[in-house]
Order: C-alpha cells, then structure tokens, then sequence
C-alpha cells in the first residue's frame, strides 16, 4: 500500500477503496478517499523526483522502514480516529487543503479552518478519519536547508538548519533537486520573513516564534500569554518577585525613558532584584529617592573596583530580617554582584554572575572559583532556611535554551565548561530551575543581543533563572518571563511562592 510522510513519519493509507465500487461508501468517505488517493500521487511524485536526483535513501532501507513503521503507523491512525481533537497540530496549509479536498466553503485563520473541519468530521462520524498531509519536509539530503513550520495555537513555529552550502545557495538561484518540497517551503518562509534571510520576523510578538537551529519535535515557542499560572485566589499567601537585568540603571530612566512604576503597576510586585545597575554609590540617594513608591526597603552594591560596572540591588516593600552584600570572600566581592536579604521563610539572593568574557578571559576564574563559591554560600544558607537565587547567571544550560547551539560552542555563556559548572555548583546540589520545572519543552529566551536585531528575530538565549531550594519547588505557583518589556536586552522574570 502506499505511504506518505507526514512530520517525519510514516503512515499507510489505509482504506483506499483501490478497487471498490463507490456505492460501499458513503459521500463523505469518497472525500476522503480522494484526499488519500491525491496525497499518495503527491507522494509518488516526490520520490521520483528524488530518485532522479541520486538521493541517499535506497529502496532497502526505505523497505526496512516500512516494517518498522507498520504497527506504530497503525496505532497512531487509531488514535487519529478516535481524537479529531488533533486537527489542533496540523500547520494551516494542511487544514486547508483538507478542506478543499473534503469541499468545505471556509476561509479564516487556523482557528475557523478547525471549527469547520471538526463540524463535518462530526457529521461523517470519528471512526472514519483519517488525518493526511503532505509533508513540508524536504529529504535530509547534505547540503539541503531544512525548513519545517507549524502553527500553535497564537504560537508559531519557525525552525532552520542550513549548512554553509544552503547558505550559499540562498545568494543566488535555488536547487532543483531540493524537489517540491522545498519549494513550498521556501515559498512559506518568504510569506512569513523568515529569520533565516535576515529579515525581522513579521509578528506582532516575535518571542512567540520559535526561531531555533536544532529544535526538537515537543519544543513549543513560549507564549506567556497562554502558559502563565492562573491567578491565586486573594485569600492564599503569596510573595510575588520580579528580577531584572537592566543593563544600566540610569540609562534605563532617562534614555530609554522607561517607568520602573509602569512596571509596579503592571504586575505589583512585593520585591523587585536588578541586576548589572551599574550605579556608583554616589549616585544611589538620589535614583532610591524617586524609584518606587511605597517599596521602602531597598540595598544598594555597586562594583568599586570599576566604577560604573556591574552592581546589583533588592527593593522591596516587605521589610527583611537580615541583610548581606557579597559572598565574603574578597576576590569576589569588590564588583557588586550579590545581594542577600533574609524573610521569615527563605534567604533571596540577587545575583550577576560574571560573564567569561571575549576570548574566554574570565572563563577559568568564573567555573573555577565564582561559581563553587557562590553554590557553597548557598548550600550554608540553606541549613537554615531554604534559599532563591536570582539574576542574570550567564549561562544558556541545554540547547533548548540557545538559539544557535551548534554556533555558538566556544560563546561566553554557552561553553561547555560554563554548562557543565552550572550543572555541578547550582543543579546537583539541589536547585531547581523553576521556569525549566514548569515548562520542560517550552523555548523561552530572556536575552537578545542588541545587533542583528536580535529581539526582533527572537534569536535569543536564556540567561536569566529563578533557582530555589528543593524544599520550596512546590510552593511555586508560577515561574515565567515578560518578553514584550524591552527596554533592556534582558527581559524581566517573574515567580510567585506561596507562602
């Protein structure tokens, strides 16, 4: 029987009718019939293109792969049939082509091609459904620029692979021997702006594109829209920080004109941690001044070994137990980068750690000796009370958490030996990446890089964490980011703990 690729798989089409009279189905099963007939010419169609081009598949291994794929091809369809619900996955281009194909009058978004479809699909009955499209993906032939686009929800997806000679190619005329695959895909990516040619991505919300090198087949862009936790109800206790990078203080109020009160008023927050203020402690009176209303609890370190460098600060309208700058060891604690202050139930730390610098110059210092420090202050915190870490770490941990993993091996924030040490000192001692906790297969960046346009292609990193003791993980209700706050090249972040 034939086979079509849809997502990367395989699946049979079953219940073709090859053969049958038409008067053993009814007129909606014919419809289906033809868009199954219709896929697997398209199918057809594709491989001898391929075939023609001397493509790496061989017939044994595409044999090989039938079998294999048979009794998991079965199962998946059964679950097609049983869960129309699925539609919600498929990409725009195949919803719509399934309409014509059935002869649905519907034109709209995602959203009204969807209502359309599972209407009619309720009328013909589950059992009889069968989810095809045609496959976006063109064969992973060397050289060949692979693109795969999906709609989720409000979300897109948007991912890219090209090697040097697809870059190449893009300069000048396409290859034919990408087939028609690619062709349609190309076609779709010019619609859309694709980051790939270095155009903006056209949305109004470009966080909510997925723009990733290496993407994985459940990663999901972030869309806080739709991923932030449900409010608590006024009578739960809760503690609700925010922290911030702002990439110089001052600036960030006159320059970039932007109101640290918009931002209370937005989210009305009870503590507020900023990183890299680079203030001097001259300066501190007057900006504590005319910050925040009603936030009269605030802790000022600014770097004295180079002024108007680093510095860090914890404001809050809850008033603190204790207070504590730097971690008490002297190598360390002349830059600013760390603020303790103690709560009745937890220590909260702000935190920018030191970046490794270009040419790596900082690396040795940082995975060497800052960061055991800074994990070891933690773990003798913790014997008395549970500890969060906040700030800006300089550290993209996995993949998931970089746009360019691969470009980006030798990168202050994305080594190896970063990575490795962010895992050693903060992770295996038992913090708990608290926005990685709640969304495990969600690409949230909170660091675009101001060239290149970076934000506005989503070609971002994740840089900055909430970390809190394993005591305390379940107590957060909410972890997440704020990515439409631009006014610094980080974004701020958010977590709220019951208390």
């Amino acid at each position: 029987m034939p086979l079509l690729l849809r997502g990367g798989s395989l699946f049979r089409l079953y219940g073709c009718g090859c053969g049958l009279p038409s008067a053993n189905f009814s007129p909606s099963k014919l419809a289906l019939i033809r868009l199954s007939l219709m896929m697997a010419e398209t199918r057809a169609t594709y491989s001898r293109r391929a075939a023609s081009k001397n493509t790496d598949i061989k017939k044994d291994d595409e044999h090989v792969l039938e079998k294999e794929d048979v009794a998991e091809s079965k199962l998946e369809i059964e679950q097609l049939r049983n869960d129309p619900d699925r539609l919600q996955s498929m990409t725009v281009k195949e919803l719509r082509e399934i309409t014509r194909m059935m002869g649905i009058p519907v034109k709209g978004n995602k959203k009204d091609l969807v209502s359309a479809l599972m209407d009619s699909l309720g009328k013909v009955g589950t059992s009889s459904v069968e989810k095809i499209g045609v496959s976006e993906v063109p064969s992973k032939r060397k050289g060949a620029s692979v693109v795969v686009e999906q709609n989720i929800d409000s979300s897109e997806v948007i991912s890219e692979t090209p090697s040097k000679r697809s870059r190449a190619k893009n300069k000048g005329t396409a290859e034919e021997s990408s087939g028609a695959n690619v062709k349609q895909s190309k076609t779709s990516v010019q619609k859309k702006k694709l980051v790939v040619q270095g155009a903006s991505v056209d949305h109004e919300e470009p966080w909510t594109v997925l723009v990733h090198k290496k993407p994985q087949p459940a990663w999901i862009p972030y869309n806080p829209k739709v991923m932030r936790s449900p409010s608590l109800s006024k009578d739960t206790k809760a503690l609700k920080i925010l922290s911030w990078n702002v990439n110089g203080l001052k600036a960030l109020l006159k320059s970039r004109g932007f109101s640290i009160h918009q931002l209370a008023q937005r989210e009305d927050f009870d503590i507020l941690c900023l990183q890299e203020t680079k203030m001097q402690e001259k300066d501190v009176e007057v900006i504590k001044e005319g910050l925040l209303e009603g936030y009269t609890h605030s802790f000022w370190t600014c770097s004295v070994s180079k002024l108007g460098y680093s510095g860090t600060a914890i404001i809050s309208r809850v008033k603190p137990l204790s207070i504590k700058y730097g971690l008490g060891v002297p190598d360390h604690d002349t830059e600013g980068r760390v603020v303790t202050v103690e709560f009745n139930d937890f220590y909260l730390l702000t935190a920018y750690v030191p970046n490794s610098g270009d040419g790596l110059k900082r690396l040795t210092y940082r995975v060497t000796e800052w960061d055991p420090s800074l994990g070891n202050y933690m773990k003798d915190l913790e014997k008395s009370k549970p500890v969060i870490l906040t700030g800006d770490l300089n550290c993209a941990h996995q993949e998931i958490d970089i746009h360019d993993p691969a470009g980006n091996r030798r990168s202050a924030g994305f080594t190896i030996e970063e990575r490795e040490s962010f895992e050693t000192n903060f992770l295996s001692k038992g913090f708990v990446d608290t926005f990685r906790k709640q969304h495990p297969n969600v690409v949230g960046y909170s660091y675009w890089g101001y060239r290149h346009n970076a934000r506005k292609t989503n070609k971002g990193w994740r840089l900055d964490y909430f970390l809190v003791s394993e005591s305390i993980a379940e107590r957060v209700h909410d972890s997440y980011i704020i990515p439409d706050i631009s006014a610094s090249d980080h974004s701020p972040l958010g977590l709220v703990l019951k208390l």
